[in-house]
């Protein structure tokens, strides 16, 4: 597949979702939870639709395999050589607290491997994406897209955590790595941040699932990082079951 001639039109359709769910960020919106007590709103649901509408406007013979759509059988999905994936909102929980770090995130998966993403943070007014021998860009809050690459790494560690998800796991971990520095941001764009150069390494010892990360995980690869489970092979996708195991995101230097 020519990723190229593909990736405008998914940054169209994610754009198009983020303008929607800005709009309904902007309003006294109401929060829902979901069997497993996750929060669930409006921007949710009208994200996933405009998603699946415009992915389907791109090809009609890819699948999709979106948080908030229905549940595909595992009969069906272990076919798969290639599906869209897709979180209409990563970090509704920054959506609901009005954090403004949440983000639209769409990838396409080929066995098993993120080749492309597009991570969109509407009250940011950013945009990131990237695709396997395209490179990422990140296009800023003034609507200038430019190229974006993981940095070197120096002594002083930028680790990029999450404050809802700091366990005592993760702080070990951190501790291990020495002299560092802690850099905050919600949802995918901690895979972002080291994308784009401003983090280092965010090691993920705790529950995500593979909508969560395989976009920013396409934009990582794309600005020369990598993700791994701890044992040091590639995190990927199209599993039985869609929960994550614990994993490190990093420049290539980690690895």
């Amino acid at each position: 597949m020519d990723f190229a001639s593909i990736l405008p039109d998914v940054i169209k359709v994610a754009d198009e979702a983020s303008e929607r769910v800005l709009q309904i960020y902007q309003t006294d919106f109401k929060v829902s939870y979901k069997e497993d007590q996750s929060p669930i709103t409006a921007a949710d649901t009208a994200a996933h639709d405009i998603i699946v509408r415009g992915l389907r406007g791109i090809s009609r013979d890819i699948p999709i395999l979106s948080e908030e759509g229905r549940e595909i059988p595992w009969e069906d999905r272990k076919h798969w050589s290639r599906f869209w994936l897709v979180d209409p909102i990563d970090g509704t929980k920054d959506f609901t607290q009005r954090t403004g770090e949440f983000t639209v995130n769409i990838a396409l998966i080929e066995d098993g491997e993120p080749v492309l993403g597009v991570v969109t943070a509407p009250a940011l007014k950013e945009a990131f994406w990237g695709a396997k021998g395209e490179g990422a860009y990140l296009r800023d809050r003034t609507g200038r897209a430019h190229r974006i690459q993981v940095a070197e790494p120096k002594r002083l560690k930028r680790v990029v955590a999450s404050k809802n998800h700091l366990n005592a796991e993760t702080r070990e971990f951190i501790e291990k790595l020495g002299e560092h520095q802690l850099v905050q941001a919600g949802s995918s764009l901690k895979f972002c941040r080291i994308a784009q150069g401003h983090a280092d390494i965010y090691p993920r010892l705790g529950p995500t699932s593979e909508w969560d990360t395989g976009a920013a995980h396409a934009v990582l690869l794309a600005a020369g990082g990598n993700v791994r489970k701890l044992d040091g092979t590639p995190l990927l996708y199209g599993k039985e079951h869609p929960l994550n195991p614990y994993f490190v995101a990093a420049g290539d230097w980690y690895f």
